[in-house]
């Protein structure tokens, strides 16, 4: 390759950054200027105006949820993948898969049975931390 190849490249280059700079410039030339009002600060979502603050506690179940969610979403992409190369794959495709999948049910059974899923009040059974470490070291 010669240096000459790159002209056309680099031509490209410098004409994207004098059209971005001209429509900058342009924009604030001609732009409109209005003083900042109070309304056009605050946060407007849907058309519906805020009431209160966005900074209201979440309970540590809606991470959970979120974090199970992009989990499992992402093992569905693995099993499309699969099912796309079904034929392929063969046998061991199918072995394959299938031990994915038997690990992906124990890990819900696993969340099912540690309470990971449950919503609601969330209410301790047996002794409290503390009195259970004290009984411990007893």
């Amino acid at each position: 390759m010669t240096e000459s190849s790159l002209w056309p490249l680099v031509l490209y280059f410098l004409s994207v950054l004098v059209l971005v700079a001209g429509i900058l410039v342009i924009s604030a030339l001609l732009g409109e200027r209005s003083p900042m009002q109070r309304a056009t600060a605050e946060p407007f979502e849907s058309g519906v105006v805020h009431i209160g603050s966005a900074q209201i506690p979440v309970t540590v179940e809606f991470y959970l949820i979120g974090m199970f969610f992009v989990i499992f979403d992402l093992e569905t992409v693995f099993i499309f993948a699969w099912a796309v190369a079904f034929y392929e794959l063969g046998v061991f495709g199918y072995l394959a898969i299938s031990v994915f999948i038997l690990v992906l049910v124990v890990a819900l059974i696993y969340e099912l049975k540690s309470g990971a899923l449950n919503w609601g009040n969330k209410t301790r059974t047996g002794l409290p931390a503390g009195a259970r470490l004290q009984k411990a070291e007893e």
